[in-house]
């Protein structure tokens, strides 16, 4: 039977009769009290309709179960999918993941570090936006919270975790090069270091596979990659300015666009009978292998990288040793053939 709604802990305390230090204990960890008492806290809960106000507990307990999760652009599938996987791990560990993003600003960066700070977080998960971010900010956050860095090095935190890119654009532009024509480089003004470090990639593969590289940089800047993919491919190809049959996009969401462009100019893209382009990507993100058609890319290793930067920020909440210096762990990436090259 419902009774009347209370609002503070403490009114749960005087209507229920159970101690308002019970309470606390019981919200801050359900497996310390007895199991006939956590009956009880239950039913009045239910009888009572109270709801804690967590970040409230949080701030009076001296470590608060408040994971930070910072991203550049959480509506980029990349990002979205890894913070999936970071939250969902966090949650397991008995964590309170908080999901902040940026939108590819350095205010709302700054904004998302500070508010993320008041709430005393045990620890912290970031990807800044890299050459747009407020270092000393990021920096101060970082020194203040324990952080690992994920995705974008940017040199703060007590480590980063992320792909190796020399790795994995070697290993696409060695493909591309034995299974026909050596690609171009398709990209944009960099958002972050991962873009810079894949050009740079691309450059030196091609150069040691003894071909001249041929960098396109677009037009374009901001997160709205597959706008700039459609807007500049349709372009090249109409001036007939592509260099190459081939063309390797600096991320899938580009090579999204590129795709789009093609379909539009009656240019067939794969490597099949007919097919006069082939066009890859970067990332596997979880729309690409529904391209039409599905798109050749390179898969970043999602689960190992959330996977391990949440057990070292687990370990530097629970206080293990830290290395003098700040580790850069790196995954490899995995080839991913598809119709589109």
């Amino acid at each position: 039977m419902a009774g009347r709604k209370v609002n503070t802990m403490e009114e749960l305390a005087e209507v229920s009769g159970i101690s308002r230090p019970t309470l606390s204990k019981y919200f801050n960890d359900p497996d310390s009290v007895r199991e006939t008492t956590r009956g009880k806290i239950k039913i009045a809960l239910e009888r009572y309709d109270y709801r804690p106000n967590i970040f409230a507990i949080n701030q009076n307990r001296k470590l608060t179960k408040t994971i930070g999760i910072v991203v550049p652009y959480s509506a980029d599938p990349f990002f979205a999918e890894i913070v999936r996987m970071i939250e969902r791990r966090c949650i397991d560990a008995g964590f309170w993941p908080l999901v902040f993003s940026s939108h590819g600003q350095q205010e709302l960066e700054n904004n998302a570090l500070a508010t993320l700070q008041s709430l005393r977080p045990a620890g912290a998960l970031i990807a800044p936006l890299g050459r747009s971010s407020d270092f000393e900010s990021v920096q101060s956050f970082a020194e203040e919270v324990p952080t690992i860095v994920f995705d974008s090095n940017v040199n703060v935190g007590e480590a980063f975790v992320g792909s190796d890119n020399s790795q994995s654009i070697g290993l696409i532009v060695n493909y591309l090069c034995r299974t026909g024509e050596p690609p171009c480089f398709f990209e944009m003004a960099p958002v972050n270091p991962n873009a810079n470090k894949r050009r740079d990639a691309y450059i030196k593969t091609m150069q040691a596979l003894g071909h001249d590289p041929m960098v396109l940089q677009v037009d374009g800047a901001g997160w709205d990659f597959e706008n700039i993919g459609l807007k500049e491919g349709n372009r090249l190809m109409v001036e007939r300015k592509l260099p190459s049959e081939t063309v390797l996009c600096s991320n899938d969401r580009l090579a999204v666009g590129l795709i789009a462009a093609a379909y539009q100019n009656d240019i067939k893209v794969g490597y099949g009978e007919g097919c006069s382009l082939r066009i890859a990507g970067h990332d596997d993100h979880p729309q690409s292998q529904f391209t039409c058609p599905p798109l050749t890319t390179v898969a970043q290793d999602y689960s190992s990288i959330a996977e391990h930067s949440v057990e070292l920020l687990f370990g530097m909440i629970n206080g293990e040793s830290r290395t003098a210096d700040r580790p850069e762990v790196l995954f490899e990436g995995k080839l991913i053939m598809r119709e589109s090259a």
